[in-house]
């Protein structure tokens, strides 16, 4: 509490703004000295993921553990995309430029982690204030990602050695969990589905189970893409086991969607905005993914997720129970690689039918 110029001021108030009047008191009049929604701060906890967007969304669960852990506690989040995270949830939401940057470095936390090795966050916390680090720092000499703490030691050398991420047989979350010394749990995503937006989907399927098909998967690692061929098999597999498929994806996808759709007449709704698209994903019943950021909305959504997968270590992914994960049945050798060593991807070797099979035993009816 302070005292200024005989106004009582408490600035250690999750309320309290500093550069403007808190809500409570444009709202409802109230000021610091008989505030009966006084709250204060316990600790100060400064978060670091600045991107993409999937790994932001799957790191959502430590939100969980942190409340539990520090009750009280007060959240700065710092990220390359604001809006994929749970508004509610998070106290401060920061986007990452040089604004925030200046002021992080001015302010003290109690504890600051950070989960990224990109240099700019990896020197963040290497010069904010703070009593316990977590994570990635910055070597100041040769300016090299180094993880800060034993904790971050098996997270750390499974990104600079294949050889170790190959034998990993931890999922992300509990990776990052073990980063900032706490056991997994279990803990679910923190994820908003935004059905209090208002959205209308009359043009999707109605009276079957919806699978949501998101057919593309970026432009780096195409070795994961499946041939529209493959698609159709699956869809009109789909559509004579009596489920409704619906086509996801953004701009890179439309042509194939629409294509896809012509085939088919699978429902297409279009392309969207992020809030939309994650609430057209709520809509479905399970969802049929590589690995994108829509797996990562699948997830966060507790959908039942089919996900299909190649290049990746298939144990970095917890579906939580809901879901399986679907592999071609030969074995791939391109480990995180955007191009196929062997000319055609093994992913063609993905048949609809072990698809479909996922899909049967995950959205029964």
């Amino acid at each position: 509490m302070s005292n200024l110029s005989g106004v009582t001021v408490r600035p250690d108030c999750r309320h309290f703004r500093g550069d403007l009047p808190c809500r409570p008191n444009k709202e409802h009049g109230y000021v610091c000295q008989d505030c009966p929604v006084y709250d204060p701060v316990q600790k100060r906890v400064l978060l670091i993921k600045l991107g993409a967007i999937g790994d932001v969304i799957r790191t959502t669960p430590l939100l969980r553990r942190l409340r539990q852990e520090y009750p009280g506690c007060y959240i700065t989040w710092l990220t390359h995309t604001p809006a994929i995270l749970p508004q509610a949830e998070v106290d401060e939401i920061l986007k990452f430029d040089f604004a925030s940057a200046m002021q992080l470095m001015a302010r003290r936390f109690d504890i600051a982690i950070n989960l990224d090795k990109e240099k700019e966050a990896c020197a963040l916390l290497l010069k904010v204030d703070t009593e316990h680090r977590f994570g990635y720092t910055l070597r100041e000499y040769d300016g090299v990602a180094w993880p800060h703490n034993e904790q971050a030691h098996h997270k750390f050398l499974t990104g600079v050695f294949d050889q170790l991420s190959l034998q990993n047989q931890k999922p992300y979350v509990q990776e990052i969990f073990e980063l900032c010394g706490f056991d997994f749990r279990g803990e679910e995503y923190v994820f908003d589905n935004h059905e209090n937006k208002g959205y209308n989907w009359a043009t999707i399927p109605q009276g079957k189970p919806r699978i949501g098909l998101n057919t593309g998967c970026g432009d780096r690692w195409t070795t994961r893409l499946w041939s529209d061929e493959k698609w159709v098999t699956l869809i009109a597999q789909l559509q004579e086991a009596g489920y409704a498929p619906v086509l996801l994806g953004g701009t890179a996808e439309a042509e194939r969607n629409q294509r896809l759709h012509a085939a088919t007449g699978a429902a297409y709704p279009g392309t969207f905005a992020l809030e939309q698209f994650i609430n057209l994903m709520h809509q479905m019943d399970g969802i049929v993914t590589q690995v994108t950021m829509a797996m990562h909305i699948s997830i966060a959504l507790a959908k039942p997720t089919i996900l299909m997968n190649n290049i990746f270590n298939p144990y970095e992914f917890d579906l939580y129970g809901r879901g399986q994960l679907v592999q071609p049945d030969r074995p791939c050798v391109c480990f995180y690689r955007g191009t196929c060593k062997l000319g055609i991807s093994c992913m063609e070797e993905l048949p609809a039918e072990k698809v479909l099979a996922a899909v049967q035993a995950s959205v029964p009816f």
